[in-house]
């Protein structure tokens, strides 16, 4: 029997522009995360703090494979 909670799903992997809540801000563990990032790729500038959790969840991933991470 699978895990729903440990199995990926198709709805894990939509795209942060089909987000329901995508023009929400970015929440706090977004923030945190994407200021670290930024930092490790060597662009600190590139954080911003208004960002919407969809601008921020692309911005993560930049920043990741600029890092990466």
């Amino acid at each position: 029997m699978s895990n729903p909670k440990t199995e990926l799903t198709g709805n894990t992997q939509k795209n942060p522009d089909e987000w329901v809540s995508g023009d929400d801000p970015m929440t706090g563990a977004q923030a945190s995360y994407l200021k670290t990032l930024c930092e490790q790729a060597g662009t600190p500038e590139m954080f911003d703090d208004s960002l919407t959790k969809a601008e921020a969840s692309k911005l993560i991933d930049e920043m990741r494979e600029k890092a990466n991470v």
